[in-house]
């Protein structure tokens, strides 16, 4: 049990009352009946309580998401420093001396950096709820119009739901709020996200409780409840649980943050692990902490001793602290992955969670079902046999009976039954009823017996229970066969033609389930699975589902971007065979569901490796082979749309639906797809390794530049007579920098870039920087050599001409740098940036060239240049363009990568 749950006994004194009370209270304590409220009454009770949602869900004030922004290692390492300078430029300062401009200039930084991604959160998130909201996820609900008598059941949007509503519950719905039953058939539950159980528990009304569940109940009145005592009660559900199978009906007790759920939301949440992205940028950060705090010190020291000024020393080093953090890093990276769920919101991917964007770009691994993604979705009946192979009319009766009064999960193959008899006119009237029949019992579908039953009465007849289901477990419950008009034994003999009947059927690509059906009894008791035994086999219905057209190029496409296409599937070997050899997967291996039961994690790992298709496998069993691939270093990602596939969606490291699922599945994944295409999520995963290089870039930008402008500043404080920058200047040129990468997020990626999976890695960037950095100070220092040599000598006030001259050259080169990391290839010749990049870059460096001859300028130290200085600043910046270039030909000669 959860130690949330156990801890934090909060919830609805109405639904520990309800819980105690039989039907008819129930009903009365929530102002309702058995034909639901009236939308008048619905609508009324939504505007007095609110919606059913729960506050975790709802978005975030404004204040608190600007408040947020501040909230972040880099952003924490300036606001110290500001606090340090107020205390030596202001508190421990008199006079003349005493100085704003530093702090001032500090909080500029900080400002721009925060405000501009607090905007850019706060439209993401604006733009994310409009995204999910067209994921919607409903509740089929009884209610009445206002002027009728008879309810009409209908499908509402999950927010609109209000206490008194009754709703009908089946198969892969999502518990939608906190529910007393009132009917329940087979009804089992799984409470997994509130007590961390992963076995699902039969819920049932009190009907059917058993007498220690009476007892349990009746213990439960006489004492105060528990948390344990309300979810172990049989008769309640609540909101974010999920039906495995059965079907019930409920009454709505609590909604909204009244929920159980509600109250334990946070913490449930919170214990969602930490993805490939967070792992990567956390990893990240602290590398460039840890480089600051190794680099500003020596700094300090080597400044203090060689000038003998260690408040100024000081000082400066405070400002080569604030150039080597980059504080944009955070704004970057939020809108480049806002930018990207825009741009896959074109594609038709619905992106939940932000960070999921790079994650999807990561996988090179994705697993996949067959139905709808490598197959058209389009299921067609083509066959109905009898036990000889030949064509029925009473199996396709009894198959369409079966599929009209369920009220469970109908899948695609319930309708293409009903499409059928509907084309074919088997049935009159306009709705698909055949005449004199009613059912009187189901027994749900679960994926355990993987069948479900009907029992229907038919005018002058005893009830008949009709079964349909996989072919092998329907055949295993029969016990004799419709032979004709005759019922002849299942010997052995027979059954081993019907076996091999049906495994032609699927070798020639066709989907099969099988009927059976038996007279009962007695029409006044209650029915259960038990009653699936001695079944009568009446025959098969064949259905095919067409590969997709666009199935085999778009595997080829993913498979020359690196991701390895897996298929896991409950159907049969043969069927899946058949298609995947059609969109051009090798099935020559396929492992079975039962060959991984007997497996040890490692055995399985070794085999998922080497495998691309497991067929007739079960949730639990999904769920574990990715867990296998992921052992091997893999990123997976996980296509699912079913119940069935909860579980795997959960373990992927992206969780992938479409928006025809079920419920709890759009619920369970990080993106949504609103075409279920492998084409369109092969478009989204282009656009994650776009996110991915783009934020890459300023990672290595960043960390590079800084780490090359901090051994320049060690090497000129070593020599020179005075400070080669002043803090103040050193804060412009850092700011400038900053602003000039404002743009990455819209530039474009190098096709090398997006061929392959990226994954978030500190290792690389500091061998990048090691190779990379240095380059920068040579250059510097080369600069520095110009100005002392050639122009210390005949012109005045060589301290400001010397930290002027190197603003120049130290801004322009790091902005250069830009346009030659942002690609492999040649800048300007062979690959160009964006616009926008090459706008904002190019507005910079003219600021920049400016700033000296300015008030500005003046106001901070520096002096107009002599024009004869920019011939030879011009020959440094092409040196530096060319070496780097050449530097960076090896780099990916020895290295084999980029970003």
């Amino acid at each position: 049990m959860s130690n949330v749950v156990r801890n934090k006994p909060v919830f609805s004194p109405l639904l520990c009352e309800v819980a105690q009370s039989d039907t008819v209270q129930i009903l009365h304590l929530l102002h309702t009946s058995f034909l639901g409220l009236t939308e008048r009454e619905a609508a009324n009770r939504l505007e007095q309580i609110g919606h059913n949602e729960v506050a975790d869900k709802r978005l975030q004030p404004w204040w608190m998401q600007l408040a947020r922004t501040f909230v972040n290692p880099f952003i924490l390492v300036l606001a110290i420093l500001i606090l340090v300078s107020f205390m030596t430029d202001v508190v421990l300062t008199s006079g003349p001396n005493r100085s704003w401009t530093k702090i001032l200039l500090l909080s500029v930084m900080i400002l721009v950096s925060c405000l501009l991604r607090f905007w850019q959160e706060f439209r993401s998130q604006r733009v994310l709820q409009h995204l999910q909201s067209m994921v919607q996820t409903t509740a089929t609900v009884l209610r009445r119009r206002d002027d009728a008598a008879e309810p009409v059941r209908s499908d509402v949007p999950l927010t609109t739901l209000v206490p008194g509503d009754l709703i009908a519950l089946s198969a892969g719905d999502m518990i939608p709020a906190d529910v007393r039953l009132l009917s329940a058939r087979d009804f089992f539950v799984s409470q997994s996200v509130l007590t961390g159980e992963a076995m699902p528990i039969e819920k049932y009304d009190n009907e059917f409780m058993s007498e220690e569940s009476r007892r349990t109940s009746a213990r439960s009145a006489r004492s105060a409840l528990t948390a344990n005592d309300l979810l172990e009660m049989p008769q309640l559900c609540f909101m974010g649980t999920n039906v495995v199978s059965g079907t019930a009906t409920a009454v709505v007790v609590s909604t909204g943050r009244q929920t159980f759920f509600s109250t334990i939301a946070s913490s449930v949440l919170s214990r969602r692990p930490p993805t490939s992205f967070d792992r990567g940028i956390n990893q990240v950060s602290w590398l460039l902490l840890r480089g600051m705090v190794s680099m500003v010190p020596v700094v300090f020291l080597i400044n203090g001793l060689t000038k003998g000024d260690w408040r100024e020393a000081f000082s400066f080093g405070l400002a080569v602290a604030v150039g080597l953090t980059p504080e944009m890093l955070p704004l970057i990276v939020t809108t480049t992955l806002a930018k990207g769920a825009m741009s896959m919101a074109r594609q038709k991917v619905i992106v939940k969670r932000l960070p999921a964007i790079q994650n999807l770009g990561a996988i090179d691994v994705l697993c996949t079902d067959k139905t709808g993604t490598l197959t058209e979705d389009r299921v067609t009946l083509i066959r109905h046999l009898d036990a000889r192979g030949e064509n029925s009319e009473w199996v396709l009766h009894l198959a369409a009976l079966n599929s009209i009064h369920q009220t469970g999960l109908k899948n695609l193959l319930d309708r293409a039954i009903l499409e059928h008899v509907h084309q074919d006119h088997q049935f009159q009237g306009n709705l698909p009823t055949p005449p004199r029949s009613h059912k009187i019992d189901e027994l749900p579908f679960d994926f355990v017996r993987r069948r479900m039953s009907v029992i229907v009465q038919q005018e002058h007849e005893p009830p008949l229970l009709i079964c349909k289901g996989a072919f092998k477990e329907v055949l295993r419950a029969c016990s004799t066969i419709a032979d004709q008009e005759q019922i002849r034994p299942l010997t052995e003999i027979a059954q081993a033609r019907i076996e091999h009947m049906g495994k032609e059927l699927q070798e020639e690509g066709y989907r099969i389930i099988a009927v059976a059906y038996k007279r009962l009894p007695s029409l006044h008791r209650q029915y259960s699975i038990t009653d699936e035994h001695d079944l009568i086999f009446a025959g098969c219905i064949g259905f095919f589902d067409p590969p997709k057209l666009s199935a085999r190029e778009t595997i080829r496409a993913l498979t020359a971007h690196g991701v390895a296409v897996k298929v896991l599937t409950g159907d049969t070997e043969e069927v899946t065979a058949t298609i995947c050899e059609d969109v051009g997967l090798d099935p020559s291996r396929t492992v079975l569901g039962r060959e991984i039961e007997g497996m040890r994690d490692e055995e399985l790992a070794e085999i998922a490796e080497q495998t691309t298709v497991f067929a007739s496998v079960n949730p639990l069993q999904k769920a574990r082979i990715i867990l296998a691939i992921k052992s091997r270093g893999h990123t997976v990602g996980y296509i699912g749309d079913g119940v069935n596939d909860v579980t795997a969606l959960r373990e992927a490291d992206v969780g992938i639906s479409v928006d025809t699922a079920v419920d709890i599945a759009k619920e369970t994944a990080d993106i949504v797809l609103l075409e279920k295409s492998l084409l369109v999520l092969e478009q989204g995963i282009i656009v994650g390794r776009t996110v991915f290089g783009n934020s890459m870039k300023y990672l290595k930008m960043a960390i590079s530049s800084n780490f090359g402008n901090a051994l320049s500043l060690i090497i000129a404080s070593a020599f020179l007579p005075f400070l080669p920058m002043l803090p103040l200047q050193l804060l412009v040129q850092n700011l400038l920098y900053d602003l000039s990468q404002l743009a990455l997020p819209w530039d474009t990626v190098d096709h090398e870039v997006l061929a392959q999976p990226r994954q978030w890695k500190d290792s690389g960037l500091l061998r990048f920087t090691l190779c990379l950095g240095p380059i920068s100070s040579i250059f510097d220092i080369l600069t520095f050599l110009i100005l002392w040599w050639i122009f210390h000598a005949t012109l005045p006030a060589t301290q400001s001409l010397f930290q002027s001259g190197w603003f120049v050259e130290g801004l322009l080169s790091q902005i250069l740098i830009v346009h030659l990391i942002r690609t492999r290839k040649i800048p300007f010749i062979q690959r160009t940036a964006s616009r926008s990049v090459l706008v904002l870059t190019g507005s910079v460096m003219i600021v920049g060239l400016i700033i000296p001859f300015t008030p500005f300028g003046a106001s901070i130290g520096f002096q107009p240049l002599p024009f004869t200085y920019f011939p030879w600043l011009l020959a440094i910046l092409l040196a530096y363009c060319v070496l780097t270039q050449v530097l960076k030909g090896w780099y990916l000669k020895r290295f084999h990568t980029w970003l």
